[in-house]
């Protein structure tokens, strides 16, 4: 009896799932970030400067926590979606750090954070304790039913599955939950060891300072790699980065994962650029809407959303483990960071702001025209504005007369215009113009060139070679 009671509640959950909409998840390590995500992310996850993953992101200050949640909870921009709030706790806690671990899940309760995600069974009980809702971490590793019940029996509102579960595992994980949700992450950096949890950068140093489950991994899978055998014959691995994983890509699946019963799609990126975070949070958004409104199957659409994606901070892209196991193939052996043509320019930045909604802007590298998209953000974070939006430009004045484009500006002779702006910037002039372009990519020079020349006997054509302008950049 009691069995077939189960039954029928499993039955129940399972339809409640299938009829409630998938939550997308976004990062953020600063305002700016927080405020990329607002048209398109249903919920947020970020640190505080201590006992969080991601120690070297900007992370917020403690006192922050009220601030981000009323953001959230209650956007003044009319195109910023409602959003949860989930806060990270999820390194290893040491005995002297139980006391900050409670001051920081009291100060998460205070501030009506909606969860806090964690790793180490203390902070699990310090949740319970201050009686806050709490995620499990993908670093706990939950990789089967048994597990990913055991946590929710202990009052997990959430599970976060290990990387290393294949979709297929997940189907059979998925209808075993009564009450805890099943979370996964979708995009973004992928570890090379078990869902992150790996001792290589704290062996490589040799302090237990540069640990990653400490939150300050110094990346050690990234470098180029040999082996050595004990009669001293080294070999040299063909792609020789053979730890360094390439970049989880899922946006070609999005129906098979909502339909494994994944209630939450989380993007990875809190050491990542606001506009890497507005991007790629974007483009997924547009993937599901176009699952429930039965329009995702277009070929042509996926390639755009992949095409988008690859355009910023990438290490090429892979499945992972969603498939099958990953493999060599899965690693990005010939760079240890971005593959990205596009880079961050920064134009010139904004003397002062008129109550008229326009702008006074110095242009000191490069032309601005018509129809250019344009970033703008604080160029100094935890000022207490911390500007950031995106637009495109469609007014540029120069001395009161409207120009298409402006003239080049320089560091030595500087471009002053004036801009209609979507936005409220900062008053004391610090919000920096930025574009995101290729325009100082040149295509590397390939081995049928190299060295080369054409049946007239010149030398490959200069856009045959890469070549990077003079810019100021700034990078992800």
């Amino acid at each position: 009896m009691n069995s077939n009671l189960h039954s029928i509640q499993h039955k129940k959950n399972r339809e409640k799932k299938q009829k409630k909409r998938v939550e997308l998840l976004a990062p953020a390590k600063n305002f700016m970030a927080l405020k990329a995500s607002g048209p398109y992310a249903d919920a947020v996850y970020f640190g505080v400067q201590t006992l969080n993953m991601r120690i070297k992101a900007d992370n917020f200050q403690l006192k922050d926590l009220p601030k981000i949640v009323r953001e959230c909870h209650f956007p003044q921009n009319p195109l910023f979606r409602t959003r949860k709030v989930f806060l990270t706790v999820n390194i290893i806690i040491y005995e002297n750090e139980l006391k900050e671990l409670e001051q920081v899940i009291q100060a998460a309760k205070n501030a009506d954070v909606d969860a806090v995600i964690v790793h180490d069974f203390a902070a699990i009980q310090m949740a319970k304790k201050v009686g806050i809702p709490f995620h499990v971490s993908t670093q706990c590793n939950v990789s089967n039913s048994a597990a990913a019940t055991f946590y929710e029996g202990v009052g997990a509102e959430r599970v976060i599955l290990a990387r290393e579960c294949s979709l297929a595992q997940i189907r059979e994980i998925s209808p075993a939950m009564t009450a805890a949700s099943i979370e996964a992450f979708v995009h973004g950096a992928m570890c090379s060891s078990i869902s992150g949890r790996c001792y290589l950068s704290q062996t490589i140093t040799g302090s237990n300072k540069q640990s990653a489950n400490r939150g300050l991994c110094t990346q050690p899978c990234r470098g180029k790699w040999t082996l050595t055998s004990q009669n001293g014959t080294e070999f040299l691995y063909d792609g020789e980065r053979i730890f360094n994983s390439r970049d989880l890509c899922m946006i070609n699946y999005i129906p098979e994962l909502i339909e494994a019963g994944i209630e939450s799609l989380k993007i990875e990126g809190r050491m990542r650029h606001p506009h890497y975070v507005e991007r790629v949070t974007k483009v997924y958004r547009e993937a599901i809407d176009a699952y429930y409104a039965g329009d995702f199957g277009k070929k042509t659409k996926t390639q755009r959303w992949i095409t988008r994606l690859k355009q910023v901070y990438n290490r090429g892209f892979t499945t992972g483990f969603f498939f099958e196991k990953a493999t060599i193939k899965d690693s990005q052996l010939h760079s240890p960071a971005n593959v990205s043509h596009f880079r961050y320019i920064e134009m010139g930045h904004i003397l002062e702001y008129y109550p008229t909604g326009a702008v006074k802007v110095k242009l000191d590298n490069g032309t601005l025209k018509i129809g250019d998209e344009i970033i703008v953000m604080s160029s100094i974070a935890g000022l207490g504005h911390d500007t950031y939006f995106t637009q495109t430009v469609n007014d540029i004045q120069i001395q009161q007369v409207r120009v298409d484009q402006t003239p080049r500006g320089t560091k030595s002779k500087s471009v002053i215009f004036t801009m209609k702006i979507a936005e409220k910037t900062h008053e004391k002039g610090i919000d920096r113009i930025y574009k995101f372009t290729e325009e100082t990519y040149r295509a590397p020079i390939t081995k049928s060139y190299k060295g080369q020349k054409n049946q007239k006997g010149q030398k490959p054509p200069i856009n045959q070679k890469r070549r990077k302008r003079k810019s100021s950049y700034l990078l992800d």
